[in-house]
C-alpha cells in the first residue's frame, strides 16, 4: 500500500519501492533509489544517487547525501547526518564557485541489520559492518567492524552486538575470527578478527 505525504518534495526521476512511506517535508532528490517496506522520517533528505534498501527505517530529519548506500534492514535514528566531501570548500583556488565537476563525492555503506543511533555523524569513506550498533551522537570516522558496537567522538570500538541487539560477552581471542553464542537468544555468531581484546 504505502503512502507519500503531499507535503513530500520527489523528483520525477527517483525510485520508490512498494509499500514505502514518506512522510511529511521529505525531499527525495533526482535518481535516488528507496526500496520497498521503508519509512523515510519528517524533513529527511536523500540526495541524488543514493541507494536505500528494502525494510529500512529512516527517522526524522536524517540527511543521506549522493555516495551513500544503505543495505537492507537498516535504522538510522532522528538527525543522522551522512558526510560525502572529505576536503571541503566552498569554491576553487581562482575564487570562482565549486560545482559538482570540481570535488571528488567520497563514498559510504552501512551494510545489512546495521544500527545507526540518533544524532551521529558518518564521515564519508567508511563502511559500518553488518548488525553493528553506533551509539547515539557519536562520530563515524572509521570502518565499524560486523556487529560490533561503537560509540563516542571519535567513535571506538566497545564490544560486539548480536542481530537481537544485546551485547555479547567479552572476547577471549585477539587477531582471530571467534565463535560466540548471544545470551539473550542463543544465535551462534562468528565474530570478525579483532586487533584488541574489547
Amino acid at each position: 500500500m504505502g503512502f507519500i505525504h503531499p507535503t513530500a518534495v520527489i523528483d520525477q526521476d527517483s525510485s520508490i519501492g512498494e509499500n514505502t512511506y514518506i512522510w511529511q517535508n521529505v525531499h527525495i532528490r533526482s535518481q535516488a533509489k528507496i526500496g520497498s517496506e521503508c519509512i523515510v522520517g519528517k524533513g529527511s533528505f536523500l540526495d541524488i544517487e543514493s541507494v536505500v534498501g528494502n525494510r529500512v527505517k529512516i527517522q526524522n530529519y536524517v540527511n543521506i547525501f549522493r555516495g551513500v548506500t544503505i543495505e537492507d534492514g537498516v535504522m538510522v535514528g532522528p538527525s543522522v547526518c551522512f558526510t560525502n566531501d572529505m576536503f571541503p570548500r566552498a569554491i576553487n583556488l581562482d575564487g570562482t564557485l565549486q560545482d559538482c565537476n570540481d570535488w571528488k563525492c567520497f563514498k559510504t555503506r552501512v551494510k545489512t541489520g546495521a544500527g545507526i543511533g540518533a544524532g551521529s555523524i558518518i564521515v564519508c569513506n567508511t563502511t559500518i559492518g553488518k548488525w553493528a550498533i553506533v551509539g547515539a551522537g557519536s562520530v563515524v570516522t572509521r570502518d565499524v567492524p560486523d556487529y560490533a558496537l561503537v560509540y563516542g567522538n571519535p567513535a571506538r570500538v566497545k564490544g560486539f552486538v548480536c542481530p537481537c541487539g544485546h551485547k555479547l560477552d567479552k572476547r577471549l581471542k585477539i587477531g582471530e575470527v571467534e565463535e560466540v553464542t548471544c545470551s539473550a537468544c542463543k544465535t551462534k555468531i562468528s565474530l570478525p578478527a579483532c586487533p584488541e581484546l574489547i
